[in-house]
């Protein structure tokens, strides 16, 4: 049986993070990686990551999608670029004509029908076209702010309510996160941003009620959410990001899925870097009013970082395993860590 081929597109702090955990795993391969940072192009990915290559063939950087993924060159694509769906989406497509499937880390792709409805069913028109499957996932949303919750909900006769809150560091995310969440800002200029759109804080939200909602057969009225400044009394600095004091480390995003007239989920969700040096200690929490009450808690939180990469690496299988289109994390099997051999989680006759 030959290995799982999988190509990565995108090699900043996610591309080049979930690479290094493909090269531990047993059965599986990096077939090409693009990416368009002058400083990563030409060069061979084990360089980069500082990794031995043993015998392995050497993979350069290439900043030609083309040439990283020539036509069913792999049986899944990594693209570890964007948040929005709007702008990943001509990537998207790019990989699903070329007969491979994509697992995407933007995190509108988590629920793209939330916000971009007509593209979601383009997607999904093209990989069944294709057949091939496309998937969005990471730590959130993906995982801790939705899947998670409607998986405890499955020892419940009856939901009346779910609260999500994550409380988390930013430190691990990479240039992009830093401008989306305004990291570094004046408060002035931070309110400029949120005014002019520059400002996404948390992406994703939408996407995790959505889920919810669609999990739990709950019709959801509509949606809405809040967005407020974390201002640092100390100077902060994390790999990719500086917060001098007073100016904004993070921010504190709220929530609300309303469900026949009333707040049928709550998202809580302040996020920063360097949290603890502002007093605050990062964690999980889920609760879950109905029969019976269901409480979580995981202190400190998830690792946002690694959390993203591993759910990315251990959905593999999943999406080869998928009949083809567009899925969401409630479509396909629980994620689960892989110790052994990933091709043995691979259905017989996909990887002959």
């Amino acid at each position: 049986m030959r290995n799982i081929r999988v190509a990565i597109w995108g090699f900043g702090a996610m591309g080049g993070g979930i690479a290094k955990v493909l090269l531990e795993k047993t059965g599986v391969e990096i077939t090409g990686v693009c990416d368009l940072h002058p400083e990563r192009v030409g060069k061979s990915i084990y360089a980069l990551l500082g990794a031995e290559r043993g015998e392995r063939p050497d993979v350069l950087v290439t900043d030609d999608i083309d040439a990283a993924l020539p036509a069913h060159s792999a049986d899944v694509c990594i693209v570890a670029t964007d948040s929005f769906t709007r702008d990943v989406y001509p990537k998207l497509l790019r990989v699903l004509q070329r007969g491979v499937n994509v697992i995407s880390t933007a995190e509108e792709m988590s629920y793209p029908a939330a916000k971009e409805p007509l593209l979601a069913k383009e997607i999904d028109r093209v990989a069944k076209e294709n057949g091939v499957t496309a998937l969005g996932t990471g730590i959130n949303p993906g995982l801790m702010m939705d899947l998670l919750a409607i998986c405890l909900s499955g020892c419940m006769t009856s939901v009346d309510k779910v609260t999500c809150k994550r409380v988390n560091s930013l430190s691990p995310f990479g240039p992009l996160v830093m401008q989306e969440q305004g990291v570094g800002l004046t408060l002035r200029a931070f309110e400029d941003g949120v005014r002019d759109g520059e400002i996404a804080g948390h992406v994703g939200f939408a996407e995790s009620v959505g889920m919810i909602t669609q999990a739990l057969g709950w019709k959801l009225d509509y949606f809405d959410q809040q967005m407020e400044p974390i201002l640092t009394n100390v100077d902060r600095k994390s790999p990719y990001g500086f917060a001098k004091k007073g100016n904004v480390a993070g921010v504190n995003m709220t929530g609300q899925g309303y469900v026949d007239g009333e707040v049928k989920i709550d998202m809580i969700h302040p996020q920063q870097i360097e949290p603890e040096l502002g007093g605050t200690h990062t964690g999980d929490y889920i609760a879950l009013e109905g029969t019976p009450p269901v409480h979580m808690t995981i202190q400190p939180e998830v690792n946002g970082g690694i959390g993203t990469i591993a759910m990315c690496v251990n959905m593999i299988p999943h999406v080869i395993n998928a009949r083809a289109g567009l899925k969401t994390m409630i479509d396909l099997p629980v994620p689960h860590a892989i110790l052994g051999d990933m091709r043995e989680q691979i259905e017989e006759g996909l990887l002959d």
